[in-house]
């Protein structure tokens, strides 16, 4: 969908370009259709639009889109994206783990041999058991690999620390610090 506010900073900000000396904002044309489309924006009507995309700074037009909250999406161009995500800093900084105050988000993943399906039944009901306060978890096949990832994600660090032998237990797999901690050799490697 058109995100009008970014719209509407594209035309205030933007310096005309020497090839386009007689370009105009209202007159429909491909170079208004190309930058039309650089202001298209994931859309939930469900959702107020100052919680859907945020301008992190004021000499930009470029928005950073959010999607359901969390996932934050900004442009592939490495000068814009360096510069949103540097003013977006302040934002994500409260979120990460602080060891020293004991504030922020943890990230546990835990390496398995079953197929998701397996644990699909487990990890839903340990979901609905743990979202009241604050916990996702998630499961990731990993396709080509022998292992899948199991993940708990939340504030409460003692929580997660005391769900650690239950989750261990229960997709038969351990805690791991790396995706790949516990992958055994490829079929490739093993028939060197």
């Amino acid at each position: 969908k058109l995100h009008t506010p970014a719209f509407e900073r594209m035309k205030l900000l933007s310096k005309p370009h020497p090839m386009q000396p007689t370009f105009d904002w209202e007159t429909p044309s491909a170079s208004l259709t190309a930058k039309l489309r650089m202001v298209e924006l994931p859309h939930d009507a469900t959702l107020p639009e100052d919680e859907q995309a945020i301008f992190v700074a004021d000499d930009m037009w470029v928005p950073i889109a959010i999607v359901n909250g969390n996932v934050h999406i900004l442009p592939g161009v490495p000068r814009l994206f360096e510069r949103l995500l540097e003013h977006l800093k302040p934002a994500l900084l409260p979120r990460l783990v602080n060891p020293e105050e004991g504030t922020g988000i943890y990230r546990y993943l835990f390496s398995t041999p079953l197929p998701e399906s397996t644990v699909a039944g487990y990890l839903t009901e340990l979901a609905a058991r743990v979202a009241d306060r604050g916990v996702k978890v998630g499961s990731y096949p990993r396709w080509g690999n022998k292992r899948n990832t199991v993940t708990l994600v939340g504030a409460d660090k003692a929580l997660l620390d005391a769900l650690i032998p239950e989750v261990e237990r229960e997709v038969q797999g351990k805690k791991v610090l790396r995706e790949d901690e516990l992958d055994p050799p490829s079929d490739a490697e093993e028939e060197k």
